[in-house]
């Protein structure tokens, strides 16, 4: 069972940033595909971000392109999210995940992909 953990959002204005951090229990954490989605009210989860087992790979939904970045250190069994120029459409629930298979883009889009789930963590952009 791998609990992921995380952190780092909050409030913050229009064009501004913020980086959300997800840190698994899993010593194996580098054998997992990660991923970020994003849950307005409302509204269904929706895919923001993945990265590959190494990290070599990273697929963005088109509304963050050019303004998200995922990464990871596999050391510190913990991926991020840095969210730059971030936009009042960008309020949401932010949630973690893990699968356990390597998955290519068409799969890393799709929530039932994955396997474990974060908390959740809020984040507010303000106009």
């Amino acid at each position: 069972q791998v609990q992921l953990v995380e952190s780092g959002g909050g409030l913050v204005q229009a064009g501004g940033s913020l980086r959300l951090s997800c840190a698994a229990s899993e010593r194996t954490f580098s054998r997992y595909h990660m991923g970020w989605f994003r849950q307005a009210p409302g509204k269904e989860r929706d895919f923001v971000a993945a990265i590959s087992w190494s990290g070599s790979g990273t697929y963005y939904a088109d509304s963050v392109k050019g303004r998200f970045t995922i990464s990871r250190d596999n050391a510190k069994n913990t991926v991020y999210l840095q969210m730059n120029s971030l936009k009042p459409e960008d309020t949401a629930v932010y949630y973690c995940a893990a699968a356990s298979r390597m998955l290519r883009y068409q799969g890393a889009v799709v929530a039932a992909s994955y396997d474990y789930w974060g908390q959740g963590n809020q984040v507010t952009v303000s106009s």
